[in-house]
This record gives C-alpha cells, structure tokens and sequence, in this order.
C-alpha cells in the first residue's frame, strides 16, 4: 500500500511545500525512527546548526552509512551525497518503501533554504 499515493492523487499544483510535508508526515506517522539504517529510504525535517550553508527543510532520501552522530545518504532533493547530523532532524525519521519514494519524488515539496 502506498500511503503517499492520495496526497499526489489531490495535487493542484499550488500547494505550499510545509503542508505537503504536514500531509506527508501524517501519512507516514506510523514509520517513524530514531536513527537511520543504511539501505532505507526516510523523509523529515531538518534544520541545522552551521551557519551560511544551503540545505534542504524537506529532505528525501536514501541513508547509505550510520553513525553514532548522524548519517550519510543521497538526496533526491540535491541529487547528490548529503551529511545528516541526528540533532539537527527535527522529530523523527519517516521510513518510506520504494514505491513512496518514486511518489514523494513527483511531490514538489523540497523546501531549499540558506541558514544564516
């Protein structure tokens, strides 16, 4: 079952990208996690602490490495390797299967910031 598919299906094509991602969050309440392992696909929010860098609010992505203090995955967002600090996500890690991942990538919610 794919619990993205509604949220694509009611697009309009005006939609802010922090409500697609409330919608996505609530979707996904049931898949949450604490820490990321390599080989799975995860959304959340994400703020971080070092100044004057571009990041993404909303990220989606693939984790490939674990570590004590965060992990490395690829966006698809960025389309390309991201390092992600576990106290710089805010809330939880939302695990999502292949097939959502495909759907998330066709919702325009990536949310490019520039934290000063």
């Amino acid at each position: 079952m794919n619990r993205i598919q509604q949220i694509l299906d009611d697009l309009i094509g005006v939609e802010d990208p922090d409500d697609l991602m409330l919608s996505i969050m609530e979707a996904l309440q049931d898949t949450v996690d604490q820490v990321a392992v390599p080989g799975n696909y995860y959304t959340f929010l994400y703020l971080p602490k070092t100044p004057n860098i571009q990041y993404d609010e909303h990220p989606l992505v693939a984790c490939t490495a674990a570590y004590n203090w965060g992990f490395d995955a690829i966006s698809y967002h960025w389309r390309a390797p991201r390092r992600y600090n576990f106290d710089e996500v805010s809330g939880n890690l939302y695990e999502i299967t292949q097939e959502e991942k495909n759907t998330l990538r066709t919702i325009p919610y990536q949310k490019f910031k520039l934290n000063i």
